[in-house]
């Protein structure tokens, strides 16, 4: 009986073991998991900032890693809210986990001084911005330019043309026709490099040619105002509407109206909010917050975030602009 006891237990072991196996070891896959709501008061700091005492602006930020053994085989052990996504749409073909790392601390970077200027601006300060070309933010899947062009990558001619601006890009890139290959010279850290790609049909108008990337003003930014933001080891550019609404407030302007709103969003130099990723995961993590009110990129993201919302409004922008305005203009009661 107690040799069949010590079995048992022994069996017990290994399949404890075993689960413990499965659960620490990585699989294919890719998980996003909701994170954290947190204000930025402490973390933004900005010269000739006045006090504020009630209403903050929240950043959140997602929780991204590989899924394991044990929740492939049983989906319900992933955390509530969590989207799983393949390998590809993380890692591009190529591409380390430390190279992108780097990738979004230097998107990070970005997003730190383009909302600084875009606030500043919108404040009447004086932002000098000196136009490098333009800066590749993404780069669709299924197009030719997948393979030889990259996000961080900025493109400074087209068929030997100089282009300092998004516009400028467009404008050569559309004299082709779908197709026809562009030779697009591209500064990529610090060097020079010409690449071929071919053209194709945009979704919107057929007869009119694209490379399909996406892509913003890379400029040469000083501002006037000390600002300093430091959000830890957390990466990535969807933290810029947030940072630029942070500025405004503690600047002057009353965004929050005593009450605690969170935002999320890309930011392009000219103010457009762009649209990011994890809004499931985003508005989970703002509601269990208690936040009154999520700012969020229109469309889609919007949709999205209507879906996980609850009883939090949500509030969809297409510009910082349009975002200040509405903040400043409606009041909420806390």
């Amino acid at each position: 009986m107690r040799r069949f006891a010590g079995i048992l237990v022994a069996l017990g072991l290994v399949g404890l073991a075993a689960a413990f196996t499965l659960w620490i070891l990585p699989a294919e896959e890719f998980i996003f998991t909701p994170g954290n709501a947190k204000p930025l008061a402490e973390r933004v700091t900005v010269e000739g900032a006045r006090p504020v005492e009630e209403g903050d602006v929240y950043y959140v930020d997602v929780f991204v890693r590989r899924t394991t053994r044990l929740e492939d085989l049983l989906p319900f052990l992933r955390p509530e809210g969590s989207t799983v996504v393949p390998e590809q749409a993380i890692l591009p073909s190529g591409t380390s986990e430390a190279e992108r790392d780097r990738q979004t601390a230097a998107e990070m970077s970005r997003s730190e001084l383009v909302a600084s200027a875009v606030a500043l601006r919108a404040l009447g300060r004086d932002v000098v911005e000196k136009q490098q070309g333009a800066l590749v933010i993404d780069v669709a899947s299924d197009v030719p330019a997948a393979d030889k062009v990259d996000s961080g990558d900025v493109i400074v001619a087209v068929n030997d043309v100089p282009v300092q601006t998004p516009d400028e890009l467009r404008r050569e890139i559309g004299r082709r026709k779908p197709g026809d290959d562009v030779e697009l010279t591209l500064q990529r850290d610090d060097e020079r490099q010409t690449v071929t790609v071919a053209t194709v049909a945009s979704p919107e108008d057929p007869t009119r040619a694209i490379v399909g990337i996406r892509v913003d003003q890379q400029a040469d930014i000083s501002v006037p105002v000390d600002i300093d933001i430091d959000l830890g080891r957390v990466g990535g550019p969807s933290a810029g509407l947030p940072f630029a609404l942070e500025i405004a407030r503690v600047l002057g302007r009353d965004v929050t109206h005593g009450c605690d709103i969170a935002a999320t969003g890309e930011l392009a130099l000219d103010g457009t909010v762009l649209s990011v990723g994890g809004l499931q995961q985003k508005t989970i993590a703002a509601r269990k917050a208690d936040v009154e009110a999520f700012v969020v990129p229109a469309g889609e993201n919007a949709d999205e975030a209507r879906q996980h919302a609850g009883d939090m409004e949500v509030i969809p922008v297409e510009s910082f602009q349009q975002a200040l305005q509405l903040l400043t203009t409606s009041a909420r009661n806390c």
